[in-house]
C-alpha cells in the first residue's frame, strides 16, 4: 500500500507589485523619496541601500537617473583649498592629502597637483 503525503502551501500577499520575472516594482514616488533620504543621510550608496533593503546596483541606478534629471545640480562639489608651501627642510615630506568623493571613493597622494589631476580623471 502506497503512502501519500500532503503538503500545505500558504500564499502571503505583501502588496508588492512584481513584473513577469518576479522583480519587485517600486513606484517612482518611493524611488524619489529614497534618493532624497540618501542625500540627507551622509551614508554611502551601498550602506544606504543595504539599510533600506534595496539592491545596491538598482539604488545606484536610481541616484544616477535623479542626478541626470536635475541638470545644473552636481552631486560632487569642490572648493578651492590653498595649501601651505612645504618647509624647505623637508619636514612635511610625509604629509598625505586626501580627497573623499560623494560616492565614498577616497583618493590620496602627496602632491596636490597630481591629486587634482587624478580627481579630474576619475570624474571624466
Amino acid at each position: 500500500m502506497a503512502t501519500t503525503t500532503t503538503e500545505r502551501t500558504e500564499l502571503v500577499e505583501t502588496g508588492d507589485r512584481r513584473d513577469e520575472l518576479g522583480r519587485r516594482i517600486v513606484p517612482a514616488a518611493r524611488k524619489a523619496e529614497l534618493v532624497r533620504a540618501y542625500s540627507a543621510s551622509g551614508l554611502t550608496q551601498a550602506a544606504f541601500a543595504r539599510r533600506e533593503g534595496v539592491k545596491y546596483s538598482t539604488f545606484a541606478h536610481w541616484v544616477q537617473l535623479a542626478q541626470k534629471a536635475a541638470p545644473g545640480k552636481s552631486a560632487v562639489r569642490f572648493a578651492e583649498v590653498r595649501l601651505p608651501l612645504p618647509a624647505p627642510s623637508g619636514a612635511q615630506a610625509g604629509a598625505r592629502l586626501e580627497v573623499r568623493l560623494a560616492d565614498g571613493t577616497v583618493l590620496s597622494g602627496n602632491d596636490a597637483t597630481e591629486l587634482a589631476a587624478l580627481v579630474r580623471a576619475v570624474r571624466a
